[in-house]
């Protein structure tokens, strides 16, 4: 017989850490007893956490997989604590327990609300849960108030709100930035050279030569780093810039650069610099405010004039293949892309990499041609089936359901016993529930495939006068390239933004 599995959902925020009465443990112990306690047979249990989350969105690792497994017909029943748990925004939440988990056939038990989806089926559970909903996400935006508060408070208070501090520093047993010596003097070094004259990018070469770590391995050395260390292992001339230009190395407190957009956005926009918190004298200093405002002087390299504004096809799409690093455009008569990441270190692979820019527009184009070809090869037929095979199972449903009926005369006239007529009906139900179950994935792929097919549909629109062009044109690029790879032997692979374009 096959398992009934429960996934019982567990989630804890950070503003929950304070309230045991919703801690994963006790959330664990309760739904875990109320699912050994249901009156179906062969239940199995999966659980799914999200810790440290907020419900606000449903960006969250595990009710990611518990969605996937739920498209895999791999879930039966769903148990939460409250609704809050799974989520706290009402339109979210609704759109789920109203329509997507009954597309699925999966049971929503809530066991604190005393909501269960078999319960209500046909409505949506009545104006109590309805203000559930509004309660919760109300209640996640009042907390995020509150804590944005009181952040504000700590911040104009001069305390750090975040775990990162600056290269050259690091933070004491009471969270107090002091000077970390192992580093300072790489600081010192940097705003020495740039006063007297030295370029960023030759301040960047030199402490490389010397075998320096650059701030993202020197964390990673750490352990305080989670980042793609390969990608720097170099200094950059940015990274001197950033250095050069940020006040905390004169002992400045320097807080509340940038905002969140939206309650539980991850979106941040940067502030304007008069509402930046600034307290001077705040920490020990690794550099003078002298010698600070003395490279704050130093002349600017300007831009040539409406070179800021400059468009070109690939803008922001050129990578280099060896380091990943984006290439530079370099404007000129045979325009080029060109990896700067390694141009000073002679013994990396992509040293000195540059197509010109031509070069590279024409074998993207000849792919887009190459593709076209291929795409009106092809053709349409996977609907058609995919709808064929739906009407064969809704045509098997419907001879199960006449074979049931004709089981009930048989036990009306007495040609069948009631244990004869209860297992060939259990027979009739079982093959029904199968063939639901098939019913339900080709729906989803027919819903796969209508996508398919609209994708396809936009791609020829796209591609419908690609015969009067020659080479790759801005309006191409737009709809079509995501990213583009160079490697050092001119070869390049693309990134599409339409599916039916890999491969």
């Amino acid at each position: 017989m096959n398992d009934y599995t429960v996934a019982i959902y567990l989630r804890l925020s950070i503003d929950d850490v304070r309230s045991e009465s919703i801690s994963i443990e006790s959330q664990r112990l309760l739904l875990t007893e109320y699912a050994e306690k249901m009156p179906v047979q062969n239940v199995k249990i999966v659980e799914y956490t999200d810790n440290g989350y907020t419900g606000t969105n449903f960006e969250r690792p595990a009710v990611q997989r518990l969605l996937s497994d739920i498209q895999l017909n791999k879930i039966n029943c769903i148990l939460v604590k409250d609704f809050s748990r799974f989520g706290r925004n009402s339109i979210e939440v609704g759109y789920f327990t109203q329509q997507v988990f009954p597309l699925f056939n999966v049971r929503f038990i809530s066991v604190s609300d005393c909501f269960d989806s078999d319960e209500h089926k046909g409505d949506t559970g009545g104006m109590n849960i309805a203000f559930k909903y509004l309660i919760n996400e109300y209640y996640s935006r009042d907390i995020s108030i509150k804590v944005k508060t009181a952040r504000q408070i700590r911040i104009r208070n001069g305390e750090y709100c975040t775990g990162q501090y600056p290269y050259g520093y690091k933070f004491d047993e009471n969270k107090k930035l002091i000077i970390d010596d192992e580093v300072a003097d790489n600081v010192r070094t940097i705003f020495k050279l740039y006063t007297e004259g030295v370029p960023k990018t030759q301040i960047a070469k030199h402490l490389s030569d010397k075998g320096i770590p650059t701030p993202i391995q020197y964390k990673a050395q750490k352990g305080l780093s989670s980042c793609d260390i390969s990608k720097c292992k170099y200094w950059k001339s940015e990274t001197i810039a950033n250095i050069l230009s940020n006040e905390i190395y004169m002992g400045m407190y320097v807080m509340g650069k940038r905002q969140v957009t939206d309650v539980g956005s991850k979106r941040r926009i940067l502030k304007t610099e008069d509402k930046w918190v600034k307290i001077p004298n705040h920490h020990p200093a690794i550099i003078s405010e002298e010698i600070f405002r003395k490279a704050s002087e130093t002349k600017p390299v300007y831009k040539r004039k409406g070179e800021n504004t400059r468009i070109y096809p690939l803008r922001s799409k050129v990578f280099c293949g060896c380091c990943n690093h984006s290439m530079e455009y370099i404007k000129a008569k045979n325009s080029r892309f060109k990896c700067k990441y390694t141009r000073l270190y002679g013994n990396e692979p992509c040293y000195q990499l540059s197509i010109t820019e031509e070069a590279l527009h024409k074998q993207i184009f000849d792919m887009i041609v190459y593709h076209k070809k291929a795409l009106e090869q092809q053709e349409d037929n996977g609907i058609r089936n995919c709808m064929e095979q739906l009407t064969a199972i809704d045509e098997k449903i419907a001879l199960c359901q006449q074979q049931k009926q004709c089981l009930y005369e048989k036990l009306v006239s007495e040609e069948i016993s009631a244990e004869e007529f209860k297992t060939l009906k259990d027979q009739c139900n079982a093959e029904i529930q199968q063939y639901e179950q098939q019913k339900c994935i080709g729906l989803k792929s027919a819903e796969t495939l209508k996508a398919h097919n609209a994708s396809k549909a936009r791609l020829k629109d796209i591609l419908k006068d690609l015969s009067k062009e020659t080479t790759l044109t801005q309006e191409l690029s737009d709809a079509l390239v995501e990213k583009v790879y160079v490697y050092p032997d001119k070869s390049i692979k693309v990134e599409w933004k339409i599916q039916d374009f890999e491969g």
